[in-house]
C-alpha cells in the first residue's frame, strides 16, 4: 500500500515522492481588497511553505485544484504572480501537476508549459487518486484505494463555555461505506482524505456543524461513512469521530 503521511504543521500531504496540496487561491488578496480589506500578497509565503514541506526525497508537486482565486475572470495579481510562482518551483521539483478545480478556468494561460494540467475528473498514481472534489471523478480514479480531495477547506469549530466560537483547519479522513455502491463506478475506494486549504487566508469551512452542507458530489453522497470519519489538527492531534464533534453553529451565549 502506498505510504501517505500529512506534513507536520503544514496543510500538505506526502505521498511517496510527491507533495500534495490544494486550494492555493492565488489572488485572493485582490478579491478581499475589493471588499475594503487592505492586504499585501501572501503568495511568497505559500511558496516558502511548499519548500519547507518538501523532504529531500520529494521530487514531484501535485496541486489538486484552485490555483487561482477569481472565477469568472482574472485579476492583475493572478497574471503577475502565478507564472513566476510555478517557474520558481521548478527549481525545486522535477515535475508539477495541476488537477483542475472549479476556480481554474483558463488556467493554461497562467501556467508554464512544463506544468502538466490534469482534468477535473482527476489523476491516479498507483492506488491513490487525486481530485479537486467539485465534480465526479473518472472510473479510473474511483478505482483507487485512497481518494484525496480538496475543495472543502475543512476546519473544525470549537465553542467555549460562554459561547465564543473559533475554527481551526483540519484534516478530514474516513472510509467509504462498506455497502456503498454507485452505478457509475464498478469499483469504489476504501478510504478518503480531504486536505485543508493551503492558503491560510481562506480560513476554513467547519465540517462539524449541524445543518451545514459539505461541498462537492462525493461528500454529499451516501458513499462515505461521515459519522465515523476523524478530524485531525495540523499538528496531528486526533480529535475523534466527526459524529462526536458535531455542534450547533448558532451562538448560544454572550461574550
Amino acid at each position: 500500500m502506498t505510504e501517505i503521511q500529512p506534513v507536520y504543521g503544514i496543510p500538505a500531504l506526502k505521498v511517496e515522492n510527491c507533495l500534495v496540496i490544494g486550494d492555493l487561491h492565488i489572488g485572493v488578496e485582490s478579491h478581499l481588497r475589493s471588499k475594503g480589506f487592505h492586504l499585501v500578497s501572501h503568495t511568497s509565503d505559500m511558496h516558502d511553505a511548499i519548500l519547507d514541506a518538501a523532504d529531500d526525497d520529494v521530487t514531484r508537486l501535485i496541486v489538486i485544484g484552485d490555483v487561482k482565486d477569481s472565477v469568472p475572470g482574472s485579476t492583475k495579481q493572478e497574471y503577475r504572480e502565478i507564472p513566476d510562482f510555478f517557474e520558481s518551483l521548478f527549481e525545486r521539483f522535477d515535475m508539477i501537476d495541476v488537477v483542475r478545480g472549479n476556480h481554474d478556468t483558463s488556467i493554461e494561460e497562467f501556467l508554464p508549459g512544463t506544468v502538466k494540467i490534469r482534468p477535473a475528473t482527476g489523476l491516479r498514481l498507483g492506488d491513490v487518486g487525486f481530485v479537486h472534489g467539485h465534480t465526479w471523478p473518472s472510473q479510473d480514479v474511483m478505482g483507487c484505494s485512497t481518494l484525496v480531495m480538496a475543495h472543502n477547506h475543512p476546519a473544525v469549530m470549537f465553542r467555549d463555555g460562554v459561547g465564543r466560537q473559533m475554527t481551526e483547519p483540519c484534516w478530514f479522513r474516513g472510509r467509504f461505506s462498506e455497502d456503498a455502491s454507485d452505478e457509475r463506478y464498478p469499483e469504489l475506494p476504501e478510504r478518503f482524505i480531504v486536505v485543508p486549504a493551503f492558503n491560510r487566508m481562506l480560513g476554513g469551512s467547519p465540517v462539524n456543524v449541524v445543518g451545514e452542507d459539505l461541498l462537492g458530489p462525493i461528500l454529499n453522497s451516501d458513499l462515505l461513512d461521515l459519522d465515523e470519519a476523524h478530524l485531525y489538527l495540523l499538528d496531528g492531534l486526533d480529535l475523534g469521530r466527526r459524529a462526536d464533534l458535531m455542534i450547533d453553529g448558532r451562538k448560544t451565549g454572550t461574550v
